[in-house]
């Protein structure tokens, strides 16, 4: 399946972390009603049928806002929930093995760090790249900071759409302008707000600025 560059532009991951006034599902809501793009359901702790019955409420949810719904790594749960797409880091599956369980209808997404790592997602069936951390991320503890240079290379080497994550906020997020990338890809930055829904405006405004400076 084919992946728009603008379904990249503000995308949404969740972390139960920020969870407590709202639920996962109101925060998630929120951030559709404020502009997000894309969400993914980034689960490391439910079990597996407790993390099969949120992808399905998600997946309904943003449906009703016509945004895509991608599963971060587990493939199963993507095919049971019917979910738009699977995204997959370099640790996990290989895409070339994912596009065989999931058949060509659903939108895969590979973490990568380097040219040569996102030459090789996109021939082995990617649809789009997640490039980072662009800055020092504590969402994700054994990610590598990337350069701008080489999420400039990146995007230049390869013609799907890529979305920069890791670190981003709205002090930061202009800094990307020029390194071709097609959005940002934001846990805290939007989880972490007092309110989702304006600050997702605002990211979304930035974003938009971003890719066409």
């Amino acid at each position: 399946m084919k992946c728009e560059k603008e379904t990249m532009l503000l995308y949404a991951v969740t972390d139960r972390a920020w969870t407590g006034k709202q639920t996962l599902m109101e925060q998630v809501e929120a951030a559709l009603k404020g502009g997000a793009t894309c969400v993914q359901l980034r689960e490391k702790e439910l079990d597996e049928a407790s993390f099969l019955q949120e992808a399905m409420e998600m997946k309904t949810l943003c449906e009703r806002y016509g945004v895509p719904f991608i599963v971060n790594d587990n493939v199963d749960i993507a095919i049971k929930c019917k979910a738009d797409g699977i995204h997959v880091g370099q640790k996990d599956m290989e895409a070339g093995n994912v596009r065989a369980l999931v058949g060509e209808g659903m939108i895969i997404g590979v973490s990568t760090q380097t040219v040569e790592q996102a030459i090789a997602a996109e021939k082995a069936g990617a649809d789009y790249l997640g490039v980072g951390a662009m800055f020092s991320t504590t969402t994700k503890l054994d990610a590598f900071e990337v350069s701008r240079e080489t999420a400039k290379a990146i995007c230049e080497a390869v013609s799907i759409p890529v979305v920069a994550i890791g670190g981003i906020n709205k002090k930061n997020l202009l800094e990307l302008s020029g390194t071709g990338v097609d959005g940002v890809a934001l846990v805290s930055a939007i989880f972490g707000a007092e309110d989702i829904e304006a600050e997702c405006k605002e990211l979304k405004a930035l974003s938009e600025k971003m890719t066409k400076a």
